[in-house]
């Protein structure tokens, strides 16, 4: 991995403290990790894609890590658009394509499938109820996608979860003042 990059786009409707984790796991892993946020088009985001973006921005300069880049233009609904723009704007080839397991059954539907698989590895990071199976392996080889399967453990809490059921310890601190200050995510409504 010393000879790759992460790339970790996220829709990040807001940001958890799970995404956090992953950023700092990444970190340790790869010499730099990539993230910005993205209008994932099989979902109905709750918030703006700025304000999503600006959020992310927040919790990367916060962890003041120079091995964590935010860099929203590489922004794309489209993860093949985000990988070409990644490759030119860094200039760096080898690219492992963060996903969580939640996302493998829906990568074969991705817009220009057999192009992304060209082009990155998968790193996989594993989410609870969404175990890697045998045939999700087997699905794997029959397309030669290149992946590695994460043993990074990551809090169970999603955007959506966090959304539903709303508690401000699973927001990264950073991000807490900005989403009560701007009323986001219905905040005012919540009990801290």
């Amino acid at each position: 991995m010393e000879n790759s990059i992460a790339l970790f786009g996220t829709s990040a409707d807001p940001p958890t403290i799970g995404h956090k984790k992953i950023l700092e796991e990444l970190s340790k892993i790869y010499p730099f990790t990539v993230s910005y946020v993205s209008n994932n088009p099989n979902k109905n985001h709750k918030e703006d894609i700025s304000i999503r973006s600006h959020l992310l921005k927040t919790l990367i300069e916060d962890l003041d890590n120079p091995k964590i880049l935010f860099n929203q233009s590489i922004s794309s609904q489209w993860a093949v658009e985000s990988i070409k723009k990644c490759k030119r704007i860094y200039e760096f080839n080898n690219l492992d394509f963060v996903i969580g397991s939640d996302l493998i059954k829906d990568i074969l539907h991705w817009k220009n499938f057999d192009k992304i698989i060209k082009e990155v590895s998968f790193f996989i990071i594993l989410r609870d109820g969404y175990p890697v199976e045998s045939d999700t392996l087997k699905m794997f080889e029959n397309y030669n996608l290149k992946f590695k399967i994460s043993t990074i453990k990551v809090p169970n809490i999603s955007s959506s979860k966090l959304r539903s059921n709303f508690n401000y310890s699973n927001l990264p601190t950073s991000l807490i003042s900005i989403v009560k200050k701007n009323n986001l995510y219905e905040s005012t409504k919540l009990v801290e």
